[in-house]
């Protein structure tokens, strides 16, 4: 029994389907040794912060926009600044992959102004019915209905834009 002439354009057409399906997702800063990824983490935050609103919260979240890239793997990557009524203040460099809807933590800020590595972070889903700065920055700015922001620019305008109190 011969093939037709349409099964044969359809396992063509499927063997082409297969060969243009991207490899796995390689992240560009994770992949790299620690020594490597300190190279390209931003310089710790000093300058004018972008506030965003989370829901009702002890703390306050910020976004340094000097720290905003989106990289040639697709992440959006930002420092992350949450501080207390109190002072105090927790500071990470992070990233949301929209694709997925994922978040990760690549490393901690220091009080000494330098970073320390996240260790056994990977990506996450990010838990779409939390009030959670990643679910805000995920929804209302990086991965909104607008679609995933695709540039640096486009991030950061987004961020410029702001939020609503939900």
């Amino acid at each position: 029994m011969t093939p037709t002439r349409g099964a044969r354009a359809l396992a063509a057409l499927a063997l082409a389907a297969g060969c243009a399906h991207p490899g796995p997702f390689v992240d560009e800063l994770a992949a790299k040794p620690w020594e490597g990824q300190k190279a390209l983490l931003p310089p710790y935050p000093k300058g004018k912060l972008a506030p965003f609103y989370v829901g009702p919260s002890a703390f306050s979240f910020l976004v340094d926009p000097a720290s905003v890239t989106v990289g040639q793997d697709g992440p959006v990557r930002y420092t992350l600044i949450a501080r207390s009524a109190s002072g105090a203040t927790n500071v990470s460099y992070e990233g949301i992959r929209c694709d997925t809807y994922e978040s990760r933590v690549y490393a901690f800020g220091q009080s000494d102004g330098t970073w320390s590595q996240a260790t056994y972070a990977q990506w996450a889903p990010i838990n779409r019915l939390a009030s959670s700065p990643q679910t805000a920055l995920a929804d209302d700015f990086f991965c909104s209905q607008r679609g995933p922001v695709r540039t640096t620019e486009d991030a950061l305008a987004a961020l410029a834009r702001g939020n609503l109190t939900r």
